[in-house]
């Protein structure tokens, strides 16, 4: 049976994994045991996927990303180039913390930006978009825009990736795709 998936030539796939239907894994790239990657996702150049990670459908890495074990991407995730996880909250070389991985999920279409960290434990909230650079130490609400170091909350994002402007009554709309949202109580949703 034919793979239904590309791996480029020098890219190492280890056993046990799942691989969708039109998922790219590029030059240098290590997919390591027991990870399931979705439909349709991109890995790009120096990716390393450690054992037992999750990457939904149309998730995109960017080149010399390292997604540790213990990190869930869920669907249409972006994570831009040399974006950092970490996995362990006290790393020492002597002292094995394999049995103290901490999570980390990465929420639907969300978006992190080139040279950014995100210390694990912290779950990365649906469309929430990390500037580039920014070190996240807490958790990220839906729709938030983080940057700076630690980062902080700038604003709110909408799905497409605009910052959306709120209006008196809470009400913002995004200037690409003319859906709304509002704002109430710290958070944003979606207005159908």
């Amino acid at each position: 049976m034919e793979k239904e998936y590309f791996a480029h030539e020098t890219a190492i796939i280890d056993e046990g994994c799942t691989i969708g239907k039109g998922t790219k894994i590029w030059h240098f790239s290590h997919v390591m045991s027991n990870c399931t990657l979705g439909e349709n996702c991109n890995l790009g150049q120096n990716v390393v996927v450690s054992p037992g990670c999750i990457l939904g459908k149309n998730v995109k890495v960017q080149n010399n990303v390292s997604i540790y074990t213990g990190v869930i991407c869920e669907d249409d995730v972006f994570l831009g180039p040399s974006m950092v996880f970490t996995n362990v909250t006290n790393p020492r070389s002597a002292i094995n913390r394999k049995s103290e991985y901490a999570k980390t999920t990465v929420k639907k279409g969300a978006t992190i930006g080139a040279n950014s960290t995100i210390v694990c434990g912290h779950d990365i909230g649906e469309f929430a978009f990390i500037g580039a650079g920014a070190v996240v130490t807490k958790n990220v609400p839906a729709y938030a825009l983080l940057v700076g170091n630690p980062a902080r909350q700038l604003g709110w994002m909408s799905e497409y990736g605009h910052r959306l402007v709120f209006d008196k009554e809470g009400i913002a709309i995004c200037e690409e795709s003319k859906e709304k949202y509002k704002l109430e109580n710290g958070s944003v949703t979606k207005i159908s």
